[in-house]
């Protein structure tokens, strides 16, 4: 199990180091649903990682970084111009 978390935790790493490097690059904004989501899904990884290993500072950093990860791709999915780029109506 502990390799298992290990991997989840540098692949949840690795996550943010590109998003960090892709949108430094300027390759994506900080907008995007990519950006947004590798955020995300990093910010869990690293935060299953903390907590198994007892780093509870580096526990609720992540769990706040994932609370914010959330409402930026609540804002994505809610923004007007991605709801006309994908067809819905309102």
């Amino acid at each position: 199990m502990s390799v298992l978390v290990d991997v989840c935790g540098m692949l949840g790493a690795a996550a943010l180091l590109f998003a960090y490097a892709l949108l430094s690059m300027s390759k994506i904004s900080g907008d995007s649903l990519s950006y947004q989501l590798a955020n995300l899904l990093g910010a869990i990884a690293l935060m299953v990682n903390s907590a198994y290993h007892f780093a509870w500072p580096s526990a609720v950093l992540n769990l706040i970084w994932s609370a914010i990860g959330t409402f930026a791709l609540w804002r994505v999915f809610t923004a007007r111009p991605w709801r006309r780029r994908y067809g819905s109506r309102g």
